[in-house]
């Protein structure tokens, strides 16, 4: 059964940073790409960028290129979201995500909250 668990998530200052966390369990985790998104109150969800299954290449929303980095840990399962320069338009739910088997079925972690505030 795959599962996603984020964490990390908080209350941080403008300017400062954060790292979010997500743990996969029940596939082959350096089989696929991973992506994180996020959903700001009364926003859809977006996504804010992916990193494909080696780790190699990544690629980000405008809104936080240059800041945000996603990398990843295959012996560990785990993907990362290093969040730099935090704005408070960056505040939002933020899930990580990805597509497993031959239906891409997508699947979702439960989120974790980020709130940028002064």
């Amino acid at each position: 059964q795959v599962q996603l668990v984020e964490s990390g998530g908080g209350l941080v200052r403008p300017g400062g940073s954060l790292r979010l966390f997500c743990a996969a369990s029940g596939f082959t985790f350096s089989d696929y790409p991973m992506n994180w998104f996020r959903q700001a109150p009364g926003k859809e969800r977006e996504l804010v960028g992916y990193i494909t299954n080696s780790g190699r290449n990544t690629n980000y929303a405008d809104s936080v290129k240059g800041r945000f980095t996603i990398s990843r840990d295959n012996a560990k399962n785990t993907v990362y979201l290093q969040m730099n320069s935090l704005k408070l338009e960056d505040t939002a739910v933020y899930y990580c995500s990805t597509t497993v088997g031959s239906r891409n079925r997508r699947y979702w972690g439960q989120g974790t909250q980020v709130t940028v505030s002064s």
